[in-house]
């Protein structure tokens, strides 16, 4: 998401500091709230501060949701290594065996850079399994995930009862799903999510 500066008009509202959930990698998150803001989330750290960037109209539910969508999000640019090629083949061998009993088994798994609506993509008849280069900055359960969803339509097409019923055996869809949904609510109308789940090509 391009990062979105404060104005200059308008000083910040700012919430009382608090601790940060397990595994954040700082001491405190202090979220300040700006009138001018529509409806852009921004963090960036300040020592071992994290601050968090919120349109002063979001209720305290949403204001929580984004804190934890935005650290992880800083997570993943602060310490996750990219993953090269080969490193999703071997990683997608993995999770296929660990979750499809090794059923599923694309012939192809690589990066690309012209996937903007969607995070990830295969052609079944193919085996070959696409993922957005945008997903290079995010949490590793989410990357698994999207790999997950697209390993899934090896076997099953489309997205009945039968592909969710499958892609359960991952234990962390529910929290991928919620945080893929936040990051494009963020770059894109509130609405706009649900048009950039990952998908299949038949």
């Amino acid at each position: 998401m391009p990062a979105d500066p404060l104005h200059r008009a308008g000083k910040p509202q700012r919430s009382a500091s608090s601790q940060p959930p397990s595994g954040s990698g700082t001491s405190a998150i202090e979220v300040r709230r700006s009138t001018r803001r529509r409806r852009t989330v921004s963090a960036y750290r300040e020592g071992d501060r994290t601050i968090v960037l919120i349109p002063a109209r979001m209720s305290k539910a949403e204001e929580k949701r984004w804190v934890t969508v935005m650290l992880d999000r800083l997570a993943a640019q602060e310490s996750r290594r990219k993953l090269g090629d080969s490193d999703l083949g071997e990683r997608a061998g993995r999770l296929s065996a660990q979750f499809f009993g090794g059923r599923a088994r694309p012939a192809s798994v690589r990066w690309v850079t012209n996937q903007n609506t969607r995070w990830g993509s295969c052609t079944p008849a193919e085996g070959s399994i696409r993922l957005s280069h945008r997903l290079q900055a995010m949490p590793e359960y989410v990357v698994d995930y999207v790999l997950c969803h697209e390993l899934a339509h090896l076997l099953v097409p489309g997205h009945g009862p039968d592909f969710w019923k499958l892609l359960e055996s991952y234990p962390r869809t529910e929290r991928a799903r919620g945080y893929l949904e936040g990051v494009a609510a963020a770059e894109r109308l509130p609405g706009a999510a649900d048009a950039a789940e990952a998908s299949e090509e038949e």
